[in-house]
């Protein structure tokens, strides 16, 4: 499963008034404040991406997911995504493709690509923090994750193309 495989969950916290208790506590904040900073780490390479569809062509600024552990954090613990921006999860090659929403705290909108780089399904509006699985629907080489309610705004449809290397072009 991707976007959220990894981390399952944050250690505990240990309240307690004696020594050992404070350093264990020190410590799983230490240990939180790592995770946190290597997630928002995790994917810090940016390109250009455009979309072209009937109203014009939307260009946004992605972060590339393409090892395993970046496609499985994905946009987990985001709290939020700036208009524009987005992660583009990078498949190759085409494969039927699972994402879920574990730990992400912003509705997205997944785009399904094709290896020709056409849309091949979109997910709007995804359920924050819902363990449902939400499928490719076909072949796919990468998803493109956004803002919700992006692809409605731009009018982004099934068979629009996207134009980034990934897909061979630009």
């Amino acid at each position: 499963m991707y976007s959220g495989a990894l981390l399952k969950s944050s250690p505990p916290v240990v309240r307690s008034r004696s020594p050992k208790g404070f350093l264990q506590a020190f410590a799983a904040a230490v240990l939180g404040l790592l995770i946190a900073a290597s997630v928002s780490a995790s994917a810090a390479e940016v390109q250009p991406l455009e979309i072209v569809t009937k109203s014009g062509v939307h260009v946004f600024s992605v972060e590339i997911a393409k090892t395993d552990e970046e496609r499985a954090t994905g946009l987990m613990y985001r709290k939020e995504l700036a208009e524009g921006r987005g992660m583009l999860f990078d498949f190759s090659p085409e494969q039927q493709v699972s994402m879920w929403m574990k730990n992400t705290f912003i509705p997205l909108d997944m785009i399904f690509i094709r290896g020709d780089g056409r849309i091949l399904r979109i997910a709007e509006n995804t359920e924050p923090q819902s363990e449902k699985i939400i499928s490719s629907g076909g072949l796919a080489k990468g998803v493109l994750e956004v803002i919700g309610g992006t692809a409605k705004k731009y009018g982004i449809q099934p068979g629009d193309r996207v134009a980034h290397p990934l897909f061979g072009t630009r």
